[in-house]
């Protein structure tokens, strides 16, 4: 047991000892320095040397816990803003789209010199190949009524079919019940667009193309303005197949309609030709006449 004890009290002596002598035989003058004190210096040298490396060690390897710390905010920071501005750019791209659509609907509306009324698509059949599409008005209007042309800065879209207030539904050119007649943009040869009601495409024919009428793939079939019904030279269809026989007074013609109706957002409903409004009468002149 006193073995023990004195065993405990030597080890805290020499642990406060042993650092003191080496660091009095390091803080000497080497002339000065004894027999002793230079081997105590060799001796912690090398213990000051692997001190000294493992502190820069560990001082390095902190500073780099640091700067990964400091380098993982930021990139979560970047991270948050890239997200941020991702996000602005696609709010953007979607007003500008949006802006896009509206002035090409504007201009289409300066175009026509009948009285039209812009209106919002707020419905479509579930089928992806649809016929009818459900609009509403944009401002009340009591003189739409049914079988009047729908517009979009892409071509005809349709007629109305039913007006309920503000709410229209209307009947694309694709339906079987649609029709319109046209003329070749090319050649001016005549024909009559009719909706074919094919379940798989939006397709239509055309009626009445002439044996004798130059019309090929790719030509663009525009309303004639006959009927005073659609105006003149809105694009209907494109020219997709031509069949010429070798007997009969006409040739079969497909086309496919112009108008991209799944992304269809806005239109143009026509109501007729548009009311000048003449202008107030003169005070002066109405105060002379007797």
């Amino acid at each position: 047991m006193n073995f023990k004890k004195y065993r405990d009290w030597l080890i805290v002596v020499l642990a406060l000892a042993v650092p003191f002598w080496f660091l009095r035989a390091s803080m000497k003058d080497p002339k000065q320095a004894g027999g002793p004190d230079r081997i105590l210096i060799q001796i912690a040298a090398p213990i000051q040397q692997a001190s000294a490396t493992l502190a820069r060690g560990l001082s390095d390897l902190w500073g780099e816990y640091v700067y990964l710390v400091d380098v993982k905010q930021d990139n979560a920071s970047l991270a948050s803003q890239n997200a941020r501005l991702k996000e602005r750019i696609g709010e953007l791209e979607t007003e500008e789209q949006e802006n896009r659509r509206l002035r090409r609907l504007l201009d289409l509306k300066n175009e026509i010199e009948d009285d039209v009324v812009t209106a919002q698509v707020i419905g479509k059949n579930t089928n992806e190949f649809f016929r009818i599409m459900r609009v509403t008005l944009d401002r009340p209007n009591t003189n739409i009524g049914i079988n009047m042309p729908v517009l979009s800065p892409d071509g005809v879209v349709g007629t109305t079919s039913s007006v309920a207030g503000d709410t229209v539904d209307v009947k694309l050119i694709a339906d079987t019940g649609s029709g319109v007649d046209v003329v070749v943009q090319r050649t001016g040869a005549r024909g009559y667009v009719r909706g074919t009601g094919d379940e798989r495409e939006y397709t239509c024919r055309v009626e009445f193309v002439k044996r004798t009428d130059e019309v090929d793939v790719g030509d663009v079939l525009v309303t004639s303005g006959m009927g005073l019904r659609f105006p003149k030279d809105r694009k209907v269809c494109t020219v997709s197949k031509v069949t010429k026989r070798d007997f009969g007074v006409f040739q079969q013609v497909t086309c496919t309609p112009t108008v991209d109706f799944s992304r269809l957002q806005e239109v143009l409903v026509v109501l007729g030709k548009r009311q000048e409004i003449p202008p107030p009468p003169d005070p002066k002149k109405t105060a002379k006449q007797p």
